[in-house]
């Protein structure tokens, strides 16, 4: 089958390798890929700047697939569903896997991350990881894990229509972040430094505002302000994974507000701790999703909640993401969500 393996950063390789042919194992299903999601992490993985990455790795956590076979005593899916994968594999049955945080556990291994992905045409996957839809296609099944980390982030925070929101960084998670707090009824803005991300959000992701980021965190403040009737927001989503941005979060958010950062930065990062006891904030952190997310999206999806139609800008064939992959690094290019088409 064909595979597409990334051997070092900035060199993809399209290759051949032997397609599962032995027999399912219990609770297992064999699976053939139609789409594959580019996310930020593949691109991190190919310019060398993704933690906890080895080479050579098969990429691909972001799939639209269809179910071929099934172990028997499956249950979950059936031979002909179409499926978005969750790509969060845990090892062990540890405290937090135990307690239903399946996206965090302690021996967490993410496909295409940790262990080599769905950048190849068939696959055996456990099949509790499969979520099948009855009505979606392969590009919006392929779109929910990106959707899911935004919504997981939304959930985290516990987003009601009492709340406002601040997004920042118009990004594919920043986009879905303010997708879901839309749907939660919240007034929600999204802040970034690029004008024409922010003109995409407000004509096709329709947020309620866009805030342009200014070099003085106080001329940002005060434009903020502006879109929340001269407050802050009590929720503030950093998506960025810039620890500037992320210092600047608490001098953003409303007092006995929420932070939560889902983008990772790499490193050490501080802030301003009167910020923090001053207005009694809390910060979370949001890492990956889980079950219930998948579910939740695939259905709000389906009952028209969410649009996905805007979030694809580029599609090609499979086997030729090497012409195309460094492009997709260059803001120029436009590129939202980047797509593999398999068949």
């Amino acid at each position: 089958m064909k595979t597409i393996v990334l051997n070092k950063p900035g060199e993809f390789e399209v290759t051949e390798t032997v397609q599962p042919t032995e027999e399912l194992q219990a609770g297992e299903a064999l699976v053939k890929v139609h789409r594959i999601g580019i996310c930020g992490t593949d691109l991190h993985a190919y310019t060398g700047k993704q933690p906890f990455f080895t080479y050579p790795r098969i990429l691909g956590h972001e799939l639209g697939v269809e179910v071929l076979a099934v172990a028997e005593g499956v249950s979950n899916v059936k031979v002909g569903d179409k499926c978005s994968v969750e790509p969060y594999f845990n090892k062990t049955e540890d405290h937090a896997v135990q307690r239903g945080f399946t996206n965090c556990g302690e021996n967490i291994s993410v496909f295409g991350v940790h262990e080599d992905g769905g950048m190849r045409e068939f696959f055996k996957i456990p099949a509790q990881y499969l979520h099948a839809s009855k009505s979606l296609g392969y590009d919006q099944l392929a779109l929910v894990e990106t959707l899911s980390i935004g919504c997981h982030a939304v959930n985290r925070a516990k987003v009601g229509n009492e709340d406002t929101v601040l997004v920042i960084g118009a990004g594919p998670i920043g986009m879905g972040a303010c997708q879901f707090a839309m749907a939660a009824g919240a007034k929600t803005v999204m802040l970034d430094i690029n004008e024409s991300r922010l003109d995409f959000c407000l004509k096709h992701i329709k947020v309620d505002g866009t805030v342009q980021v200014d070099q003085e965190a106080d001329v940002t403040e005060k434009r903020i302000r502006e879109q929340f009737d001269g407050n802050l927001p009590t929720v503030v989503i950093d998506a960025t994974g810039n620890k500037f941005s992320m210092a600047n979060t608490l001098q953003y958010t409303a007092s006995a507000g929420r932070i939560v950062f889902v983008g990772l930065f790499p490193g050490d990062f501080s802030f301003h701790d009167p910020y923090f006891h001053k207005k009694e904030l809390t910060i979370m952190a949001s890492r990956n999703s889980l079950p219930a997310d998948f579910d939740q999206i695939i259905e709000m999806i389906e009952n028209g909640q969410i649009d996905t139609d805007p979030w694809i800008t580029h599609k090609i064939v499979f086997t030729d993401i090497a012409d195309h992959f460094d492009s997709w690094l260059k803001p120029e290019t436009g590129v939202i969500k980047a797509m593999l088409e398999l068949s």
